[in-house]
């Protein structure tokens, strides 16, 4: 990373995975957002996979 690109192919690359690097990293700071607020709320995450919200049982 502490070289530059020296063809223009290789900066289109480099761009390429720059904005894709970008993407991914905003995809996931939502995802991470929508987790956070949904356990503000007592909801369980809308994903399959993961532990559901704490709940009250019969012995609360």
């Amino acid at each position: 990373m502490t070289d530059k690109p020296d063809t223009p192919s290789q900066k289109a690359e480099a761009d390429q995975r720059a904005k894709r690097r970008s993407e991914q990293l905003r995809a996931n700071l939502m995802r991470r957002k929508a987790q956070i607020r949904s356990r503000r709320s007592g909801a369980e995450d809308e994903r399959g996979e993961g532990l559901p919200a704490a709940g009250k049982t019969e012995t609360d």
